[in-house]
């Protein structure tokens, strides 16, 4: 014990310069190595930790020492806002030490790098899902951790992420209207499915009134059949609207839509 105190104060005295980092890369000292690791890693300098612990993780493997290298590993590369390897690195520490001393700590900023590292809403969003289901898993093993709260935020966050996704895509195809096929259909169904997914979201009333105004332009491009049916489908809509967002900004122009159906049926 007392050498290992020995040799982390001399290590910290000596890591002052580039010179002395250089020699240290060349070192077959491990042991030195590991001291010089964790003390760069305790002074913030986190590129010259992981540089160090991804030699050693290797050859320490089956001592002591590699379960809290690996760790700082993962926490190197996150505090470096590398955010995928590090998601990645703390992944390989839950699967190489299921009881370790880290493991839950290691599963929670596994997900909160995944987190991080999710796309803006308008593209691809298999990242969101992947952080979606760390998070969930890891309120299923750890449902009593201090940390549940902050993972319940980001897992909403998340969603509410997915859902901006499917708002655009509904939005697109409103703005497609009849281009290429009856696209006010598909708006009506993907806004429909993002509400039915994600019944809590914060985009709920942007969806509804999309709904309602795609439901409007499907029944007055209709065919003469099918009108009387989609004007009344809208005035139901246009209830269900006013019922739920009574204080709607956009309620004036959900008026408008209801006023002209009506007078559509009655003509």
């Amino acid at each position: 014990m007392k050498k290992n105190i020995i040799i982390s104060l001399l290590i910290a005295a000596s890591l002052s310069s580039c010179g002395e980092y250089n020699k240290l890369l060349k070192s077959t000292d491990y042991e030195y190595k590991y001291e010089a690791a964790k003390n760069y890693f305790a002074k913030g300098q986190y590129g010259r930790a992981s540089t160090l612990l991804n030699e050693l993780i290797t050859i320490l493997k089956g001592t002591d020492k590699a379960e809290e290298s690996l760790y700082m590993l993962g926490m190197s590369y996150y505090n470096q806002k590398d955010y995928s390897t590090a998601a990645q690195t703390f992944i390989t520490y839950c699967n190489t030490y299921p009881r370790g001393t880290f493991t839950e700590l290691a599963s929670f900023h596994a997900g909160k790098a995944l987190y991080l590292d999710t796309p803006e809403a308008r593209l691809d969003q298999s990242g969101t899902y992947a952080a979606i289901q760390q998070m969930q898993k890891f309120l299923e093993y750890y449902p009593s951790s201090d940390k549940k709260q902050e993972s319940q935020q980001m897992i909403f966050a998340l969603q509410d992420k997915l859902v901006m996704k499917d708002y655009l895509s509904a939005k697109l195809y409103y703005n497609l209207g009849n281009y290429l096929g009856n696209n006010y259909e598909a708006c009506v169904i993907t806004a429909q499915n993002a509400l039915k997914d994600y019944p809590y979201t914060h985009h709920r009333e942007e969806l509804s009134i999309l709904v309602l105004r795609a439901k409007h332009e499907m029944a007055i491009n209709s065919i003469e059949e099918k009108k009387q049916e989609r004007f009344r489908d809208t005035i139901d809509e246009y209830y269900a609207f006013k019922n739920e967002f009574p204080e709607s900004k956009h309620l004036k122009e959900a008026e408008k839509i209801f006023d002209a159906s009506q007078k559509a049926i009655k003509d």
